[in-house]
């Protein structure tokens, strides 16, 4: 079965419109690496090598490899793109969506505590 053609979009061309979204409403760049490195278990440093401009990791590649995809994004739900979470079946795609989930919960300016899935810190 052919994958949809998303997949073989570079992850390098795609996270500047991540950066983009988010930074147009006030949020960083800082915060959307926290996020991506959350979500995928991948380092700074790995993730700064993999959004290097023409860099060809495609969205199939950056999922597959992902060190350690974080076993709480089953906790990220709703609706994204029209599409509820819960009826994706593509897992690839769902891991897209999750990404997208958590950059959109970004720039409607949740606090990260909460797009995290993690308690805030006592004070």
């Amino acid at each position: 079965m052919a994958g949809h053609r998303i997949y073989k979009l570079a992850f390098s061309d795609l996270y500047p419109n991540y950066t983009h979204k988010a930074e147009r409403k006030g949020r960083t760049t800082a915060e959307v690496d926290e996020i991506i490195c959350w979500l995928t278990g991948y380092s700074q440093a790995q993730l700064d090598e993999l959004i290097e401009p023409g860099n060809p990791v495609n969205l199939e590649e950056f999922f597959r490899d992902a060190p350690k995809m974080n076993v709480a994004r089953s906790q990220i739900t709703g609706t994204i793109c029209g599409v509820k979470l819960a009826e994706i079946e593509d897992p690839l795609m769902l891991e897209i969506r999750y990404l997208d989930k958590l950059i959109d919960e970004l720039a409607r300016g949740k606090a990260m505590e909460k797009i995290l899935r993690t308690l805030p810190t006592p004070a």
